[in-house]
């Protein structure tokens, strides 16, 4: 028993979860560039930190509206969530396997969390083992994960998702509500946002005290760092793909653009002081370097600011 997608694989990209979806779309013959995918999804726009820039930020928040987003950019997900605290996890993560089974016999490309480190992967075939899948630290594939040993980790958390191609929305719609959920997320409600995390400028404030403080986490500085400057670049290609299809309101994102522009090269300085290759443990405890990292960010928050300001303007519009 068993079945191969072959030629479906990640796209290795920091945002490990969108990086899966880019790998699923491309399988599926659906062209979707980056800037378009991280954008229309929202995600381009999003900040989440930790109290001590935990590396868990870039991944713990709920990212349902994802999902609800990709129908704009011409797929759709289907699948299930479980914690390793629900009554019922055992049959859960049973019916998980089943469900990964017969999607990946219907040539439905599939992606998870956790099958390795606390990332997702796409999973690209199954036997009587388990999984067989490609993401961070394994490219080009690996596996089997055995089925009953998902969940059973420190995060305790199930995730798998298959996805469906379908009809992308027109690109007004697509921008506008990504744009309404970069400005309701960036007022960091709980709907997606988990205790002792905060978002959009109140992350900026927790990072940069976090750094100022001395508490914040080496990984996480790094990992931080590495995956808000991969989103804010991509923000930045995003409104410019947005301001050529939409092209009435172009002086609104000129203005965008010139202020993620900025967020992003003041998160590459970040990037730079806390490389991720390469990391070492004295980084963190550099006090120069930290305090560089922090006016980066001040700079960054300020941009940032001015940024949610223009894509309001762009909502309100359109």
């Amino acid at each position: 028993m068993g079945k191969m997608l072959d030629g479906l694989r990640w796209t290795p990209r920091w945002v490990s979860h969108l990086g899966c979806v880019k790998g699923c779309l491309d399988y599926l013959g659906l062209e979707v560039a980056d800037a378009w995918l991280f954008g229309a999804t929202g995600h381009a726009f999003i900040l989440n930190v930790h109290d001590v820039v935990c590396p868990s930020g870039p991944t713990a928040w709920n990212t349902e509206m994802l999902r609800t987003l990709g129908k704009n950019v011409g797929y759709s997900s289907r699948g299930l969530f479980a914690t390793r605290k629900d009554a019922d996890f055992d049959e859960k993560r049973k019916l998980i396997w089943d469900n990964a089974k017969l999607a990946l016999d219907n040539g439905l490309p599939t992606y998870g969390w956790e099958l390795d480190i606390p990332e997702y992967y796409v999973v690209y075939g199954y036997d009587d083992v388990g999984y067989y899948y490609s993401g961070a630290r394994c490219d080009d594939g690996a596996g089997p994960k055995p089925w009953q040993e998902l969940g059973e980790t420190d995060v305790g958390v199930l995730e798998m998702y298959s996805l469906v191609k379908g009809e992308a929305a027109d690109d007004r719609r697509a921008v506008r509500e990504a744009l309404a959920f970069a400005l309701a997320f960036a007022e960091s409600p709980n709907k997606w946002v988990f205790p002792k995390y905060k978002a959009g400028l109140a992350g900026f404030d927790k990072w940069i005290k976090a750094l100022e403080d001395g508490t914040a986490h080496s990984l996480g500085a790094a990992y931080n760092a590495a995956v808000w400057h991969e989103c804010r670049r991509f923000a930045v290609e995003f409104l410019k793909e947005a301001k050529e299809r939409l092209g009435d309101v172009s002086a609104l994102f000129d203005e965008a653009i010139s202020n993620y522009d900025v967020v992003a090269d003041n998160l590459k300085k970040v990037v730079e002081l806390f490389p991720f290759i390469g990391r070492q443990p004295e980084h963190i405890e550099d006090r120069g370097r930290r305090a560089e990292a922090a006016e980066a960010l001040r700079a960054a928050r300020e941009a940032e600011a001015a940024g949610l300001e223009s894509l309001a303007k762009i909502y309100d519009e359109l």
